[in-house]
């Protein structure tokens, strides 16, 4: 029984993933948001949850700009967050 290996019939072409890595914000189009975030984050000992907010505005500036696909926020775990009018405090900690 002979196998013989031809890489040459069939090329490799990759292709990104559908999910978990998007590109860098090489221009820094959403730099003022990632600062807002990660100063919650700071602020707040790391406790995500308490910065969805943040974390919401960032990726909309993100999809925006083509950095990541659009999805819907309802698809990304924003639901409760959408259609709600912002409160004063909302509207201080956009850049």
């Amino acid at each position: 029984m002979s196998t013989s290996m031809n890489f040459s019939t069939k090329s490799f072409r990759p292709r990104p993933p559908d999910k978990g890595a998007f590109p860098l914000d090489h221009l820094g189009e959403c730099k003022a948001f990632k600062e807002v975030f990660m100063k919650c984050l700071r602020d707040n000992s790391f406790d995500n949850s308490k910065c969805r907010l943040q974390s919401k505005d960032y990726l909309e500036c993100r999809m925006d700009h083509q950095l990541m696909a659009r999805e819907p926020l309802d698809k990304l775990g924003f639901k409760e967050l959408m259609d709600r009018p912002p409160s004063q405090a909302e509207k201080e900690s956009k850049p």
